[in-house]
């Protein structure tokens, strides 16, 4: 049963908040400020270079954009939408920092990578909010504050009536948005997309087609063949034949990876909710998940020679 309080009749966001404006979030942001009242909220060099200078996106985007940035959220008014796209190591945090602003109809949409983002979120926002999952296959570097790389993609979200608003809004900002009655399906499906590339791409410092590599094709199919074990397991149902879906799809991706960003920016990765999650469940089913450990253990040695320590 929906028990959304928005009414598609009347439903018109007063606010948009892209909270962690980062690399994916500033794309969405700048591209709603077009026709919304939209803030970008992010770290501090990114939003002082944003309020100086506007936010420049090059790519399949080419333009700056005037849009709002701020290091918090001051205030949540009535009907607006928060997209999550934080790291998904830092959702507790940010949504708990915010819980006493948050309205019954405030949406919080979550655009992250990995598994489990939506217990976590649900969690910490209480009955204080809507909850939403979705995810994109946008691409987009960050390399510097105040400056974006974008590749075009689409975003798809879990279907509901407020689901149904916000599509119309993004896709009235050139942002392709569809809905799908099987939301855990699609968050498999880039998750499994995402155990290949981000830390092949990671270790080996290359852009993700590179990871394409015919001389990887075992690395990456073992990969695979064991997500689509345990994804089932979970009662997710994969399509035919997605090893080789997987390589075509990647070896047209000519950005660099998040993880692999991350780590050059000396930051923890989300290991833990990509290949780190795939692990975890493979244990609570009893399925063996060799290549998938052995990537957890490798990144994890990573950050710890960029001085990050996960003992806490």
């Amino acid at each position: 049963m929906n028990t959304s309080p928005w009414k598609m009749e009347n439903m018109i966001f007063n606010k948009i908040f892209v909270l962690g404006a980062g690399a994916i979030g500033s794309v969405y942001g700048a591209s709603l400020s077009n026709k919304n009242d939209v803030t970008l909220i992010g770290n501090k060099a990114h939003v002082d270079a944003v309020n100086a200078s506007g936010l420049s996106i090059s790519g399949n985007i080419n333009k700056t954009f005037e849009v709002k940035a701020d290091t918090e959220i001051r205030e949540v008014p009535e009907k607006t939408l928060i997209i999550l796209t934080t790291k998904a190591y830092d959702s507790a945090k940010a949504i708990k920092e915010i819980r006493t602003l948050l309205k019954k109809d405030t949406i919080i949409l979550i655009l992250q990578n990995g598994l489990g983002n939506e217990q976590i979120v649900k969690q910490a926002a209480g009955d204080k909010a809507e909850i939403l999952r979705g995810v994109t296959t946008m691409a987009a570097e960050f390399f510097q504050p105040g400056k974006i790389k974008v590749w075009s993609g689409e975003t798809v979200i879990e279907q509901n009536e407020a689901s149904e608003k916000i599509a119309e809004v993004f896709n009235e900002c050139m942002l392709e948005t569809r809905l799908s009655n099987n939301i855990s399906n699609e968050v498999w499906c880039k998750l499994v997309i995402n155990c290949v590339v981000n830390p092949l791409s990671m270790l080996f410092q290359i852009r993700n087609c590179e990871v394409a590599a015919d001389s990887l094709k075992t690395v990456r199919h073992k990969i695979v063949s064991e997500c689509i074990e345990v994804g089932k397991a979970e009662g997710i149902t994969f399509h035919d034949n997605l090893e080789e879906k997987i390589d075509k799809k990647i070896s047209k991706y000519t950005n660099f990876s998040s993880m692999y960003q991350d780590i050059m920016k000396g930051k923890k990765t989300e290991i833990d909710f990509l290949n780190g999650k795939v692990v975890d469940l493979g244990r609570k089913h009893h399925i063996s998940t060799p290549m998938n450990e052995t990537f957890v253990c490798l990144t994890k040695f990573r950050e710890e020679k960029n001085g990050i320590s996960r003992k806490n």
